[in-house]
This record gives structure tokens, sequence and C-alpha cells, in this order.
């Protein structure tokens, strides 16, 4: 028996080793980096790979338990890094071009449960009440705990107008929450733009998308031909947006800064993950003779008054964005601190049509600062009355994810924590759960939308409430 089961390990051990020679190969950049591989570690994972072949209740193949050690590795590295295999690879490339089936959040891992980000507007998750910060510990019948985050998402996926039952934890609520939602092919329509009074535009970014710089292109000529009188300032909304696009976001922070200015550099071991990305053309065009879709934009948008409105549910790109706006002190930045995802992910195509995200550098601002963990604190705080009587320690950012990275500029400390300033003013928005009683959700734009009527307070001189 002794001897099988290390005949079964021989094998496993080969095919890991093989597995991770390969790996190793295709991502370090020198020769000279090349380290030996750890032989006894690798024995022991032989070893656990003959005992589940040999005794586990039922047969495992081979390709479960190298796929299901795949998936570990990736994971315990940080909440972002992880295996996708054909299916997976092919909802990313498809999710980023705006149009994808599912319920529209965007989440993570945490402590074995789905935790979410962010959900995206308009979408069913937005519409059934679905927060940041909402742990999801069932899938109709199939509890979360003991699936990877790509199966939970698997299983959020599925045909239009079928419905799945999620079972909610929200700290708000005593008890879990019921809600049902019905799956829809998601439409994202990443750039929303309105006059909201004479003279001053709103423009929402609700994902950063291949599209995105276009769409914004668009919209801001639009805005300019609407606003006879010219406009006196803009108010950029980047809440709850999730991120997306690196270059998405390079192309919003151009249409705003001088030709050629810093957005974002990034730092990380190899020489592709070191960048220095500005505002330019070739930063944010992709694919050769598209033409510059910001080249003919009024010049008055480099120098027009600005608000950018961030919250917790604004990450990555949104906070590229900020960060960018913020250091050239080209707008003034409001609502509450963002969620703090300064890092790098790179999808590194494997065979079989499969691929590792891999997080391989970290994002830092012009002027130095580092986005992890810490996220960008706003010039003016002003809460979301919809979430002003939520305990800050209920809320959901980077730093309480399990695995995450470090900021390496500067040590996490509560006092990065702004102080939460009180409100009176009253929720707005709600929508139906599943079992008929209301939920709150956040109405962005509407002539009810608190921290829209103080970043125009902001523009125009007016007192702003609450304030730092």
């Amino acid at each position: 028996m002794r001897s099988r089961i290390e005949k079964i390990g021989l094998v496993g051990l080969g095919l890991v080793a093989g597995i991770l020679i390969s790996l190793h190969f295709s991502a370090v950049a020198e020769k000279d980096s090349y380290t030996t591989l750890p032989v006894d570690e690798l024995r022991t994972l032989s070893e656990v790979f003959g005992r589940i072949k040999s005794d586990y209740v039922e047969p495992v193949s081979d390709k479960k338990l190298i796929t299901e050690a795949i998936n570990g590795m990736l994971s315990g590295l940080d909440p972002h890094s992880a295996y996708l295999d054909a299916e997976g690879f092919k909802d990313l490339q498809v999710g980023t071009q705006g149009e994808f089936g599912g319920l529209g959040i965007e989440v993570s891992m945490e402590d074995g449960l789905v935790k979410v980000v962010s959900p995206i507007e308009d979408t069913p998750a937005f519409h059934a009440g679905i927060k940041s910060g909402d742990l999801i510990i069932k899938l109709d019948d199939t509890l979360v705990k003991g699936l990877s985050l790509n199966e939970a998402v698997k299983r959020m996926r599925g045909k239009p107008g079928s419905k799945i039952l999620l079972t909610v934890i929200r700290k708000s609520e005593t008890k879990p929450l019921l809600i049902t939602i019905v799956r829809d092919v998601i439409k994202v329509q990443s750039v929303k733009s309105k006059l909201v009074e004479p003279g001053y535009a709103f423009v929402r970014i609700t994902q950063f998308q291949e599209h995105t710089g276009e769409n914004l292109a668009t919209a801001l000529e639009n805005l300019n031909k609407q606003s006879t009188g010219g406009l006196k300032g803009l108010v950029l909304d980047l809440r709850n947006d999730p991120g997306g696009l690196l270059t998405g976001a390079v192309a919003v922070s151009a249409a705003f800064l001088p030709k050629d200015a810093l957005v974002v550099y990034t730092e990380g071991r190899t020489e592709d993950a070191k960048m220095r990305l500005t505002a330019n053309a070739e930063n944010y065009l992709r694919g050769i003779g598209k033409t510059d879709y910001l080249k003919n934009l009024p010049e008055s948008y480099k120098t027009l008054p600005m608000v950018v409105l961030v919250n917790g549910g604004s990450a990555s790109a949104s906070e590229i964005v900020a960060g960018a706006l913020q250091d050239h002190k080209r707008a003034v930045i409001m609502g509450t601190q963002s969620f703090g995802k300064g890092s790098v992910q790179t999808i590194l195509p494997l065979g079989n049509n499969t691929a590792i995200k891999l997080t391989t550098a970290r994002y830092y601002t012009p002027g130095g600062r580092s986005i992890q963990a810490k996220g960008i604190v706003p010039d003016v705080v002003v809460e979301d009355p919809a979430t002003a009587t939520q305990d800050p320690a209920f809320r959901l950012r980077e730093a309480d994810l399990e695995h995450h990275l470090s900021n390496d500029k500067q040590a996490e400390s509560p006092a990065d924590k702004p102080a939460r300033p009180v409100t009176t003013a009253k929720p707005v928005a709600k929508a139906k759960e599943a079992d008929g009683s209301k939920v709150e959700i956040p109405e962005f734009g509407s002539k009810n939308d608190f921290q829209l009527n103080q970043a125009l307070n902001q523009l125009k001189g007016l007192p702003v409430l609450p304030g730092k």
C-alpha cells in the first residue's frame, strides 16, 4: 500500500513540479532571478496528493486536485489574484466590453464568504438593494463556505430571466436577509451625463470599460452644446464605481488634465510592471489607427471648476482618477474615504484558454502616494445620508480584506480614517426586496442627492454641510 501511495505521490510531484517550473519560466523576466524549487515542500505536496488519491472517500481526478492546488496558491496571496478557467477567462474578456450575464455586483472573498465590494448601478443586484459590505452566505440552497470565489461567481451567473435566492448578512440587520434576484444580461452604461442646473454639469462613471473614454468625450461635447451660457462647473461622480480598465482611468484623467501630466505610476518586481502613464493619447488609446477621441474637446474642460464625488465603493480605476485630479489640484475631492484597492492585476494566459490573474504591482498617485489599503481621503468629507448612521467599523474597505497587500508608503492606522460627520438628512431612494419590504438605495444624480447638492454648493462658493 505504501509503495502505491508513494508511486501516486511521485506522479503528483512530477505533475506539480512541471506546472511550477513552466509557470516560473513564463513569469520571471530575468534568468538570474531563478531560485531552486523547494524540494521538501514539494515532497509534502506530493504526499498529500498521494493520500487523497488513495484514501479519500470518493475518487478525485488529477485535474481537480491540481486545479484546486492552483486556486489555493493564488487565493492565499491576496484577495485579487485568482485562477481563471476557460469560462472565467471568457467572462472576464466579455465583461470589460460592457455586456455580460449575471447579477451585477463586484465581489471579493472574505473568511470563506462572498463579500460585496459594490453593486453596479442599474443592474438586478443594485435594484434589489444589495449594498457594499454585504456578506453572501448562501446561493439558493448552497452554502458559500467551502466554495472558491470562481465557483461562487459561476453559481451567481445563469440564463437571463432565471432567479437566484441570496442569503445576505448585513451588519445593520439583526437577522439574515433573503433577497431574490432575477438574472439579466448586464449592459452597463459606463457614462451618464446631464445638466443639473443651468451652467452646472453632472457626469457619472459607473465602471471603467473599453469604451469609457470615448463615451466620456461624447458626453462632454454634448454638455458643452447644451449649455448655451457656457459651463460654470462640473461634478464628476465616481461613487460606487468598482474600477475596471487602467486605460479608461487614464483617458478620464486626461480629459481634465494638461497634456503629458502624470496620471499614475506603478512599481513591481519586473520591468513590465513599472509604468509611468501620462495624459497622452498613446497611454489611453487601444489599437493601431484609432483616432484620439479627446483631441477635439473644448480646452475649457482643462480649467473648468470641478468636484469629484467618491465613497467607500469607489475602487481601483476610480481612485486613480481621484488621486490624479487631487494631486494636480485640478478638482476638489468630496464624499467619504474610498475603498483602497491600489494594486495592479495582470492577466497571464496559460494553455487551454485559461489564465491567472496575478497582482504584479502597486499604483501610486502623481505625488507618490500609495492607494493600497488606504484609498483617497476626500478634501471635504460629506456623508451619504443613507449610510450616515452606519458604524464606520462596518464599512468594507481593502484594508478589511484577508491577505490584503500592505501600503508600502505608509503604515495603516485608524487615524487614516476621517471622522464621521453627523447629518439629519433623510434617505430619499427606496426599492422593494423579494419579501415586499423596502430597502434604501442611493439615487445618484437626482435632485434629492444630498452629496451632489453639496458638490454644487462647493462650486458656487456656498456653505457645504456637513464638512470636516
